[in-house]
């Protein structure tokens, strides 16, 4: 579906000078240093994955999204999209695409949620079964109907987000990107996003690609995960390897029976203690929660114990600042 080799892009960044000269000898006289947005990205997406692509703020997410859309010509390097060069096929690839973000809509403003789909059908040219199709799909699996005849400026941002979703996937696109298409919704509307996201990525091998900067959106809708920084990918694979291969630390709380007093573990320390209860955090490459429990239960006597994995977050900002699995394991 998507094919990306050796893809950079450069800007022009006018270079500041300092104080009231300096401003008036850049407004007349700018000089420019090369700013590089994406470097040397590389990577292959096959028809109906469902991908988080993720980042910090600057780090090339969106760049490289505007030329998988066509909107930007890269500097160098080969994109193809379901067969087409975007920048070279923009209207071929707009057809194939469909796009939902956070903080924009693509629906009229001041019409009927309705009437933007009506005029969507028109666009895209979307024959009159498929049109009925899709609303029939939209109404049980967003809930369209109870919103489909009002003003888009009087929704809600959870009713307006299901619209935005409707809008997308009104002409059965190919490819979905989605840029924070939950931020700020309530958690019942996030639920039915993503069981919406999910259930059009199996039924209709929609290709997805997901940006968002609330891990559980990853977590819970994504089978496979890019992490991007400074234009690189830095990450690409499952969460269970990227939890496997930064995420040595485990936690294990234990309550005992009495109360009995703070100590540390061979391979392990001590991180919180709340009444009976404590926490003590360890890596897993150097002892395992079975070695850790017994001799625990041998020095006093355990009512409940439990393991809690690493926080996705935080093994994600751990890959961010470039940390391997040691680092993760600090």
């Amino acid at each position: 579906m998507i094919h990306v080799e050796h893809l950079t892009k450069d800007y022009r960044r006018v270079k500041r000078r300092e104080g009231l000269f300096g401003n008036l000898r850049t407004l007349f006289s700018a000089e420019y240093e090369p700013l590089r947005a994406v470097n040397d990205l590389s990577f292959d997406i096959a028809e109906g994955e469902l991908v988080g692509y993720i980042g910090p703020n600057g780090a090339g997410k969106s760049t490289s999204i505007k030329m998988l859309c066509g909107i930007l010509v890269p500097s160098s390097g080969r994109i193809e999209v379901n067969g087409l060069v975007p920048h070279k096929n923009r209207m071929a690839n707009a057809l194939q695409i469909g796009a939902v973000f956070g903080q924009k809509t693509q629906l009229w403003w001041d019409v009927p949620v309705i009437e933007s789909l009506r005029l969507f059908r028109d666009i895209y040219k979307v024959p009159e079964p498929v049109y009925r199709q899709n609303l029939e799909m939209f109404n049980d699996l967003l809930g369209l109907h109870e919103f489909r005849d009002a003003p888009v400026r009087q929704l809600s941002l959870g009713q307006r987000m299901r619209a935005d979703m409707a809008a997308a996937l009104i002409h059965n696109p190919h490819l979905l990107f989605l840029d924070e298409p939950m931020i700020g919704v309530d958690v019942v509307v996030k639920e039915r996003l993503r069981t919406f996201i999910q259930q059009v990525n199996r039924e209709r091998k929609v290709t997805v690609i997901l940006t968002t900067h609330d891990m559980v959106d990853i977590e819970k809708v994504c089978s496979r995960i890019m992490i991007i920084d400074h234009g690189q990918i830095v990450y690409d694979g499952d969460l269970e390897r990227i939890r496997e291969r930064y995420g040595t630390t485990r936690t294990l709380v234990i309550e005992f029976e009495e109360s009995v007093p703070d100590f540390d573990a061979p391979h392990a320390r001590l991180v919180k203690s709340e009444g009976r209860r404590k926490w003590f955090a360890f890596n897993r490459l150097e002892t395992s929660p079975s070695a850790l429990i017994a001799h625990i239960s041998a020095r006093y006597p355990v009512a409940d114990l439990a393991v809690e994995e690493p926080d996705i977050e935080e093994i994600v900002r751990t890959v961010y600042r470039g940390g391997g699995p040691q680092e993760a394991a600090r």
